[in-house]
């Protein structure tokens, strides 16, 4: 099997030996898996430069992964499910994301949070699949071979590197976030270009050469950099820069694909390794699923669209998968010089296929598998956020924008009404503590994640006994739930203190050349823009087309997937995206009949629309058992949703009182 080494480096007690109901205690595995595969098999080729992969003496190309393992010390105690949580840079996301665990570094040791997982007797998997995730500690890696030229040269080529700062800086790092760079062939290339734009889809200006370098500052003074650049008055905050230039650094980004299938194939059918490491989960897995949120989201799409579904064997690997918060949009995890956590507009993340099976069912993310054999079940959930990314209803309407698309069997799509990108919570706030990024209005907080849990349930249900999901829930002509983004700015705008959006997050039609695993139209060239269509709204401003979580069904505030960047971090009007990621808004009711009158808000206040607290929660209660009867809910969270409404309340009615008694 492709699996040849399983370095097994820590083992001990997971959550210091707690238990969790009938699955009892649970054990934490840590280590290195190695891999190698024949870059000849037909599976294997779909990975962009494996032709070119340096190989070792057997003709394998080798490479390896950063591994943790999370599963019932007695296997017999676990329900023979194994789900593979695909890390997001470098970072797990399933305990926080599933579990509601809290947010910790990544070095911290995982946090059980409500133990949901363990409790349902999974086995939980991370491998590292991304090349340039830094070295730091906690951070899942994977190191891969470079592309090298028949002749023993290193592979060259251009790259765009895309950012828009926060603040005004003097230098940017050649990289997304801070990953491992592709440093410049020539820090005196005269043929290398930066350009600045007012926002990502204005026009371009060419700033001279002679204005900028390849070099960082230190003490004012320019120090030679292959890997940042510095322009003579810094880059302002808000506009948006793209590098262009030649690199000779080709890792084969693609194999992190082949990691997470060969680790999961080996896992579920593979005993020792090459040295006679036993299989700690050997014989203990029926059923394999897959989650991955936001980049790792897409990164399922990817292996999905590329075949990679089934092992060397022509096993499947996934029965299911969860792909959260993906939209449309698959990602650069299979291109020469690819930036994986790059979410540039420019980017070939932006390229077709966007729908699970176009009309004739022939392309498409799911054509491949589908051919295979080996096509699993999906179930997709999204927010309000991927909508207003410009991407969120390309996956379930026509090429042209104007009309459904029917959505192949296996497959369920689910919007998150009035959500944004990331699961949100208190305190309310119109500031990101870690990132900084700051909007005109309260970033959301509404939480998502009690029904993801149901969503895992309903996929293994599905795969195991058959059992239907829920319907779709998104929005849709036939239900008339679906419009142009830029038809809701009068109805925002009617809000008092709300700015809309001047600047939406548009998809375009972009050209690299015929391969897009080896684009050779660097930049590339830019056509039309895809529609922009997101859910219609109600008279409160909180969308109508999916499923409504209580929060949105019983509002105590107008949610949205998007927000507008504030003057302080400039690109006003713009979007609020820092890294492509769209943050999602609050904007709460009046408290009172009085403030609604003093402010001129539309809206129903608080006091009018509930009366009291107890009637409010009772009514938050009511919206979430009708969930749990559509099957959106599971019974177990009921008390957390009603709990979460009653934080929002104290929240919202706590701070007017509080200004009052100030007052």
């Amino acid at each position: 099997m492709a699996l040849v080494r399983l370095e097994i480096t820590t083992r001990k007690p997971f959550a210091e030996g707690q238990a969790f109901g009938a699955a009892g205690g649970y054990e934490q595995i840590d280590g290195l898996a190695r891999f190698a595969v024949d870059p000849s098999h037909p599976d294997n080729t779909v990975i962009a430069d494996m032709a070119l992969a340096q190989r070792n003496a057997d003709g394998l190309v080798e490479f390896s992964a950063d591994f943790r393992i999370i599963k019932p010390v007695d296997n017999d105690h676990g329900n023979g499910r194994l789900l593979l949580d695909v890390v997001n840079r470098g970072k797990e996301l399933a305990l926080k994301n599933l579990n509601s665990a809290p947010d910790g570094p990544p070095d911290a040791d995982p946090h059980p949070g409500n133990g949901f997982l363990m409790r349902h007797g999974y086995s939980l998997v991370w491998c590292g699949w991304q090349h340039d995730v830094p070295d730091a500690p906690g951070l899942f890696q994977c190191d891969v071979p470079n592309a090298m030229n028949p002749d023993g040269s290193p592979v060259s080529g251009k790259i765009v590197v895309s950012f828009q700062p926060l603040t005004h800086v003097d230098t940017q790092f050649l990289s997304d976030r801070d990953h491992k760079p592709y440093p410049t062939n020539h820090l005196e290339s005269w043929d290398s270009v930066l350009t600045v734009q007012e926002h990502e889809d204005a026009p371009e200006t060419v700033i001279p050469r002679d204005k900028w370098a390849f070099a960082r500052l230190d003490g004012g003074r320019r120090i030679p950099d292959a890997a940042r650049v510095t322009m003579d008055g810094g880059f302002e905050a808000g506009k948006v820069y793209r590098v262009v230039y030649e690199t000779s650094h080709a890792p084969v980004v693609g194999l992190g694909l082949l990691a997470t299938r060969d680790i999961v194939a080996w896992l579920r059918h593979g005993k020792t390794d090459s040295e006679g490491t036993a299989n700690p989960l050997a014989g203990a897995l029926g059923r394999a699923y897959a989650y991955g949120r936001s980049q790792s989201g897409r990164f399922l799409r990817q292996m999905l669209h590329l075949g990679l579904n089934r092992d060397e064997e022509g096993r499947i690997v996934f029965e299911g998968m969860l792909p959260n918060v993906a939209g449309g949009k698959m990602g650069e995890f299979n291109v020469r010089f690819g930036q994986p956590s790059s979410l540039s507009n420019r980017s070939v993340n932006n390229l077709p296929p966007f729908l699970d099976l176009e009309p004739g069912g022939e392309e498409g993310v799911l054509a491949e598998v589908t051919r295979r054999g080996v096509a699993p079940k999906v179930i997709y959930t999204n927010t309000s956020s991927e909508y207003w990314g410009g991407h969120g209803a390309l996956a379930h309407v026509t090429a042209d924008g104007k009309a459904d698309a029917t959505l192949p069997e296996n497959v369920r799509s689910w919007l998150f009404c009035g959500t944004q990108h990331g699961p949100a919570n208190l305190p309310i706030s119109d500031t990101n503590p870690d990132s900084g990024a700051r909007g005109t209005q309260a970033l959301n907080y509404v939480d998502y994640r009690p029904v993801m849990r149901a969503s895992l349930v309903h996929l293994d249900n599905w795969v195991t006994h058959n059992e239907l999901p829920p319907e779709n829930g998104y929005p849709t002509y036939a239900g008339n739930t679906i419009v142009d983004a830029g038809e809701l700015a009068d109805r925002f705008r009617a809000l008092p203190g709300v700015e809309f959006p001047e600047h939406h997050k548009i998809m375009r039609r972009l050209d690299f050349g015929p391969d897009r695993a080896v684009p050779t139209v660097i930049p590339p060239e830019v056509g039309d823009a895809y529609p922009s269509l997101v859910s219609a709204v109600d008279a409160d401003g909180n969308e109508v087309g999916g499923i409504r979580l209580p929060a949105i069904a019983v509002p105590l505030a107008t949610y949205t997937g998007w927000n507008v960047r504030h003057a302080d971090i400039g690109g006003p009007g713009q979007v609020l995206s820092p890294g492509g990621t769209v943050v999602g808004g609050a904007i709460p009711f009046p408290v009172s009949r009085a403030d609604r009158m003093a402010s001129g808000d539309p809206r129903a206040s608080i006091e009018e629309c509930y009366g009291s607290r107890d009637e409010y929660l009772a009514r938050v209660r009511e919206s979430a058992e009708t969930l749990v009867e559509q099957g959106y809910l599971l019974t177990e969270d009921v008390d957390v949703v009603v709990g979460q409404g009653a934080e929002v309340y104290d929240a919202i009615v706590g701070v007017r009182e509080a200004v009052a008694a100030d007052d």
